[in-house]
């Protein structure tokens, strides 16, 4: 019997997964428990508008994200800290203080868990890469300098 998984099944599949299941494990196993729906024409239809509708989603994300990337790209933020002496600062700029200057400089919202930044204790000038999608990514330049 081919059913449509609704959940992801240990040794049978992933959600959204057409599979040749043995009638009785189906009837009294995978149906009972909506883990799976009998793949008719009707539910199979459904099933791939659904999956479209995701790819479409998915393709505009990846738009919008490959825009905030142009954006970005070569762009540089100045923040101004104390520091003591030796150019160390005291504190540490992290991902959060780049994100806050993106927002305030460019009015652009970025996590500060997509900034790959190690805690930066120096005076300098830093390339910091921003992974704004999986397998998009862009660097700017921050400029740390004293007050």
């Amino acid at each position: 019997m081919k059913v449509i998984l609704l959940k992801d099944v240990k040794g049978s599949g992933k959600r959204g997964d057409i599979i040749n299941a043995a009638d009785g494990y189906a009837r009294n196993f995978l149906i009972p428990r909506n883990l799976a729906k009998e793949a008719t024409e009707a539910n199979l239809h459904i099933l791939n508008n659904k999956k479209e509708a995701e790819r479409r989603k998915k393709l505009q994300e990846i738009e919008e994200a490959q825009k905030i990337a142009q954006q970005i790209k070569g762009k540089e933020i100045q923040l101004y800290v104390k520091s003591g002496e030796n150019g160390r600062l005291f504190g540490s700029i992290t991902g959060k203080d780049i994100s806050d200057e993106l927002k305030k400089k460019f009015n652009l919202n970025i996590d500060k868990k997509k900034i790959v930044v190690d805690n930066i204790r120096q005076l300098g000038t830093y390339d910091i890469e921003i992974k704004i999608y999986p397998e998009i990514s862009t660097k700017i330049k921050v400029v740390i300098s004293e007050k």
